[in-house]
């Protein structure tokens, strides 16, 4: 598919709500009708839609938020979305106020005035949880606690019925649409990373890591086409180390069920500028290997599609 191949008739639509403001939408979807291709873009982290309520509970707001955010990842997703014709979905809720690829359970209850709610169900705290990162994020390397104190519970209920919920539904939605479309469908969870630290001296780190929960998320052929389209660009790609996935990929994907996912994280220092704040000169030569990776995992779950209905046949 080239870019002028890609159907003009876009249509866009808000969804949920953030908490501590005057209706604005807590996300967004984008699809051209009928789809282009069988794959729906998430940026769940690069949501920049603060409260004044929210910045007022935090300790250092403009750190907190930056460290946080996927800095204009939506950017590079809007860039993908263009040039391929994939369907978007992007928060604009922050992630300081709630993390979209989290469990609803795996918070930090001592975060709460109340603790754990009654009737809620007692599950153990997980690992991100445990290091701060949790439902709602707790504390960051460097910068310790990112909140002045403890949160309501009617907060936190508002925050997962307005933004989380909602989202999820949405991203559900979308992708029953495109595998009833196509036979199969792909969720690419798009993300981008601190440079990563190279593992050994003098071998370059990864530009880009591909998470597919250790092969449990997607077909295998979809990651071995995405790590050979990478190769071909001359671009570094790394396996599940360290981002393997989250909540999305566990909540969304069924490869036996024709739902495959993997998450993309995308090191910042190849498209933001030397702060890594704002977008850098090679922004768009990035976004050009982006679209054409999408692309290419396009043409593989156009088969795999094809292979779901005869099986079902």
């Amino acid at each position: 598919m080239t870019d002028s191949d890609v159907p003009t008739d876009l249509f866009t639509e808000s969804g949920g709500e953030i908490p501590g403001t005057r209706g604005a939408a807590a996300f967004s979807i984008s699809r051209r009708t009928p789809s282009a291709i069988p794959v729906l873009v998430a940026v769940p982290h690069a949501g920049r839609h603060y409260p004044g309520s929210l910045l007022a509970a935090m300790r250092e707001p403009e750190r907190a938020g930056l460290r946080l955010e996927d800095r204009h990842a939506d950017h590079l997703a809007a860039r993908i979305v263009e040039r391929t014709g994939a369907g978007l979905i992007v928060a604009h809720a922050p992630r300081a106020m709630i993390d979209l690829n989290r469990a609803p359970s795996d918070m930090d209850w001592e975060m709460l005035a109340e603790g754990r709610p009654a009737g809620h169900p007692f599950v153990r705290m997980g690992r991100r949880a445990r290091g701060g990162l949790g439902l709602v994020p707790r504390r960051l390397p460097g910068l310790g606690e990112i909140w002045k104190g403890r949160m309501a519970s009617a907060e936190l209920d508002a925050r997962i019925s307005g933004v989380h919920a909602p989202y999820h539904a949405a991203v559900a939605a979308e992708l029953a649409d495109l595998r009833r479309r196509w036979g199969a469908a792909l969720l690419i969870d798009l993300h981008s990373m601190p440079p990563l630290v190279a593992g050994r001296p003098g071998k370059a780190s990864a530009e880009f890591v591909v998470g597919d929960r250790f092969g449990s998320s997607c077909a295998g052929a979809l990651c071995a086409a995405g790590f050979d389209y990478l190769a071909s660009c001359g671009r570094r790609a790394a396996h599940n180390r360290p981002y393997a996935g989250g909540y999305a990929l566990d909540r969304h994907c069924a490869p036996s069920r024709g739902l495959h996912g993997i998450q993309l994280e995308v090191c910042r220092s190849t498209y933001l500028d030397p702060r890594l704040e704002e977008v850098g000169e090679d922004f768009e030569s990035i976004a050009t290997v982006l679209a054409g990776l999408v692309r290419r995992l396009a043409e593989e779950m156009t088969a795999l599609g094809q292979d779901h209905r005869q099986a079902a046949e």
